[in-house]
């Protein structure tokens, strides 16, 4: 008989799920949700391994890649996706891949999440190796195409780190970092798109942002390398620059334009009142961090 799984059991405080008052179950879910907090804080030194290496792999030309299926592939899908508009980080720098390709991600696929030799396959095709970082996710630990994907990276001398919501779990034995945050059971039986998909979002969003903050996306706490593709975004883009630098709407938005609309540095030419061709140029010799380009000027 299969192993029983933490993320598969029945939650004895929801037995009666069809049956309570709308409240009490809201109520019910809600202190479930709480737990996962705890679950994921337990794994902050696992978390803090897994940027690290996410931190090494970019500065060193590699790239961030995420695998998976189901739920968790789809999470994993936002957050990279996310990336590019947030960080000015396209898919060759962050990646996500997920079972059954582009179509699973707005529907199931079925027995995509079985196919081991696929996961094989796509790490392969991605031309994975050792200066990659790739992160599977499966909230079970046992999902034949994330384990396969792992495996592979980790034979082409990636690192490789696992997210799974059950301790000691097969995927977690590909990996060099195994984040395991121990969610338990569902309030919804087998429903991993709950408290272990919670935790699975959690975990990206400390693991993309915290990266991207160690390669100096980041300036103060402001995203200094979006990309204004779109109105909000360009309004953003102005705010942004006026926040950093305390400067009028109508000096941030002519130092964008003279800096082509990046962030970056509009941000150092109002600073330290220089040209755009200086402020590139110090942000080059200061790998993109505006704090120490401002200072070494």
């Amino acid at each position: 008989m299969e192993e029983r799984l933490g993320t598969e059991d029945r939650n004895e405080r929801t037995m009666q799920m069809d049956e309570m008052p709308l409240r009490n179950l809201l109520q019910i879910m809600n202190q479930e949700d709480a737990h996962v907090i705890s679950a994921v804080k337990s794994q902050l030194p696992q978390i803090e391994q897994a940027v690290q290496a996410a931190i090494e792999s970019f500065q060193n030309g590699g790239r961030l890649l995420y695998a998976g299926a189901g739920t968790s592939g789809r999470l994993a899908v936002l957050d990279a996706v996310e990336c590019k508009p947030t960080f000015g980080m396209g898919a060759d720098r962050i990646r996500a891949v997920i079972a059954g390709g582009q179509k699973a991600v707005t529907e199931a696929v079925e027995g995509a999440e079985d196919d081991y030799d696929t996961g094989v396959r796509e790490c392969a095709y991605l031309k994975v190796g050792a200066k990659d970082t790739v992160i599977a996710l499966a909230a079970s630990g046992r999902t034949p195409y994330a384990i396969g994907f792992l495996k592979e990276a980790r034979a082409r001398g990636a690192k490789a780190i696992s997210i799974s919501c059950n301790k000691d779990s097969l995927l977690s034995e590909q990996a060099d970092i195994a984040i395991e945050p121990e969610t338990g059971p569902e309030v919804l039986t087998g429903s991993t798109r709950l408290k272990a998909g919670t935790a699975q979002k959690l975990i990206l969003n400390m693991i993309s942002t915290a990266a991207m903050v160690g390669i100096g996306k980041v300036y103060q706490n402001l995203m200094v390398d979006l990309q204004p593709t779109n109105e909000k975004l360009v309004d953003r883009s102005k705010r942004i620059v006026m926040e950093a630098t305390n400067a009028t709407e109508a000096e941030a938005m002519q130092a964008l334009k003279l800096a082509n609309n990046a962030v970056k540095p509009a941000i150092v030419m109002l600073l330290l009142d220089c040209s755009n061709e200086k402020a590139n140029q110090l942000l080059a010799e200061n790998n993109g961090f505006i704090k120490e380009a401002v200072q070494r000027k």
